[in-house]
């Protein structure tokens, strides 16, 4: 007969224990929900493993509590790539203001840093923002689209101020932009590939002379 009483969905499987959030705190359970996915997509590899369940038990509630913030897995997977875009270009907006404004140059290379700071420091995260795809609208056949193309907006016009300061470029500041972020991913890459001799510091000098050999 055994009287115990039955764990709930949400409290099987070793899910984390949370204390409820108070009424009116919906927004930050949407946070804890988009940390928990990213971490779990850092850890997974990929997003295609994420699961709805999953998330909810790392986060210690139901499934159907997440249903009440994204309405499907795919809407999920989108909160989680804008997610991570917002924290990215947040990083990179705050090392542009952090450095002296007449210095437009300087300014470039502390966006630049900053976004290879943050693939170096998130790699799963960073996977998703380059892999991660979903269309901008509902109409169909449009392109997917990439959070990741907003950032190489941002330092096209980080390059267009340079111009406008009076800093010559070799190419147009669209190119530029280009051509920093491919570089600087697969400088990025070989980082994390091989592991026994990482140095961020070679990542930062790497950038610095790219930005260089672009100035006229």
């Amino acid at each position: 007969m055994g009287g115990g009483v039955a764990a709930r969905p949400d409290q099987a499987q070793g899910a984390v224990q949370r204390t409820r959030n108070p009424w009116g705190h919906g927004e930050r359970l949407r946070l804890e929900i988009l940390n928990a996915a990213c971490q779990l997509v850092a850890e997974l590899g990929c997003e295609d493993a994420l699961t709805i369940r999953g998330v909810a038990r790392a986060v210690g509630i139901a499934p159907a509590s997440i249903y009440q913030h994204f309405e499907d897995k795919a809407a999920l997977v989108r909160g989680t790539i804008e997610y991570d875009y917002a924290r990215l270009s947040a990083a990179m907006l705050a090392a542009d203001e952090n450095t002296a404004a007449e210095d437009v140059v300087e300014r470039v290379r502390a966006q630049l840093h900053a976004y290879c700071q943050f693939a170096i420091d998130n790699p799963g995260h960073y996977r998703l923002l380059l892999t991660g795809r979903y269309p901008t609208a509902p109409e169909e056949g449009l392109r997917p689209y990439s959070p990741l193309a907003r950032i190489v907006e941002q330092g096209e016009a980080a390059f267009e101020r340079c111009e406008r300061a009076g800093v010559r470029l070799r190419v147009s500041p669209h190119r530029a932009a280009v051509i920093v972020f491919v570089a600087a991913h697969g400088r990025v890459a070989l980082y994390h590939a091989h592991p026994a001799a990482k140095s961020s510091d070679d990542v930062a000098s790497f950038v610095d002379e790219l930005i260089s050999v672009l100035l006229d």
